[in-house]
């Protein structure tokens, strides 16, 4: 691929998280941008502020004639565009560069310091926390990230492009484009199993992406992965370990210690022991891309987390409403550590969207038992996303497999007023489908309740 003849770059799924972050990138870099979504979104709201041309309808003859020359036009397109689109299929049959977004990416890595973040579950929160690190630390970073920074409400860190920072995403392999420095691996649970068909084939993929990494780059893993590394753990003997944890008014205050010193005095704002190994993580990168203790002390107690992870709505002495993405058993066993540790005493209540009925299918024992822990459960029905039906999985199945008498099915029309009646001192909204557009709603039921 040689970007050096390109001066337009069109995107067709343009408002996914990752696309539009990449479409920012290029628009800083002087290109012109434009692309197709099917729905309007803040992200293509913020990418149309910065004059990039965006239209919602698949078809040809929308498309900006800037974008219709073959010789200066890439085009990038996302996994979850139909074969049948026909924007697509019109670049293709016209000879277009056209190349998935992963490619890019990888592209944009081997032009760079890379620094990726692998794994099935914390990649977005660490690499927020990373990028945001190298970010005040003044390194010209650029940070692609999978959700929306609190600190920069935005999905892109943009401070420079001599060194990157990726999410390395399993799904459909496309982290095996990546060409990293320094990389780490924070999880391995069995995931994507429609793209995998089993655990043993992820645990490989994960293997050829340890193997992406540049000569005399670095590899970091959770203690006790199968895979060898720079290890991190807490409160462990890992190569990098989070020692002297301490609960101060809602934060962490710890020290870490490295492989030749023990840092102090380190503090951290988002709840959970998942979000303090990222941190963790994150700082081992930091310390080993050689920035000093000082300025990472005051980055990670600046750093205010990610949207829809582990977000307060609703932070009261009578009642806290905590929105969070996520959408496999782990996550949910992670965000019940996390609230359980910050309200021992509370009566919480979780309401879960499922997502994808294969994902529902192939972990539904773990769901049960994971959603179980809550003190009551409300299910949404599932989400689809990019599939069809699969016959007999359904909320109401997942349902009579959770061993908790306050369980029930609720449609998104009755939540509110459900989740008002359950008089809740901690209420949770979980799952990756479009439960996160029910949230602005249930905060103003919730606030006007209070």
């Amino acid at each position: 691929m040689n970007i050096e003849h390109t001066n337009s770059v069109y995107f067709i799924g343009i408002g996914g998280i990752g696309m539009s972050a990449l479409a920012r990138y290029f628009v800083a870099k002087g290109f012109n941008v434009g692309g197709y979504d099917k729905t309007k979104t803040d992200l293509t709201d913020t990418l149309e502020d910065l004059g990039v041309s965006i239209h919602f309808d698949d078809d040809v003859t929308h498309i900006d004639n800037r974008f219709l020359d073959a010789e200066t036009t890439l085009v990038v397109y996302t996994p979850a565009i139909p074969k049948s689109h026909s924007e697509l299929n019109y670049f293709r049959s016209n000879q277009f560069k056209v190349i998935k977004r992963s490619e890019l990416l990888g592209e944009v890595t081997r032009q760079t310091f890379c620094l990726a973040v692998a794994g099935t579950h914390g990649k977005t929160t660490t690499t927020s926390i990373l990028g945001h690190l190298l970010n005040v630390c003044n390194v010209e970073v650029t940070a692609f990230l999978g959700g929306i920074s609190e600190n920069y409400n935005s999905n892109l860190i943009l401070n420079g492009t001599e060194v990157t920072v990726v999410e390395a995403d399993e799904f459909d392999r496309s982290f095996l484009t990546l060409s990293p420095d320094f990389a780490c691996i924070t999880s391995m649970d069995a995931d994507h199993l429609d793209i995998y068909g089993d655990a043993s084939e992820l645990v490989k993929s994960f293997e050829d992406f340890s193997k992406k990494i540049k000569p005399n780059g670095k590899l970091f893993v959770k203690n006790g992965l199968p895979i060898k590394g720079i290890t991190y753990g807490i409160e462990d003997d890992s190569d990098y370990s989070v020692k002297n944890i301490k609960i101060i008014n809602g934060s962490y205050v710890f020290d870490v210690k490295t492989p030749n010193a023990l840092l102090e005095n380190f503090k951290f704002s988002l709840p959970g022991r998942h979000n303090l190994s990222n941190a963790l993580i994150a700082l081992a990168m930091s310390v080993e891309y050689g920035l000093p203790h000082p300025q990472l002390a005051k980055g990670l107690a600046s750093y205010k987390g990610v949207k829809r992870r582990f977000t307060y709505h609703v932070k009261t002495d009578n009642l806290v409403y905590i929105d969070d993405y996520a959408h496999h058993p782990e996550e949910i066993n992670a965000v019940h550590q996390a609230v359980r540790e910050m309200y021992p005493d509370k009566k919480v209540l979780a309401v879960f969207q499922p997502h994808l009925f294969s994902r529902t299918q192939d972990f539904a024992n773990e769901f049960a038992e994971s959603l179980s822990q809550f003190d009551t459960v409300f299910l949404l029905d599932i989400y689809p996303a990019r599939e069809l039906p699969i016959d007999g999985v359904n909320s109401e199945w997942l349902l009579d497999k959770i061993e908790n008498k306050n369980k029930k099915l609720v449609q998104k029309s009755e939540l509110i007023e459900a989740i008002k009646s359950e008089n809740a001192s901690v209420v949770l909204t979980i799952g990756a489908g479009d439960i996160g557009e029910e949230v602005k709603h249930i905060k103003k039921g919730l606030s006007l309740a209070s």
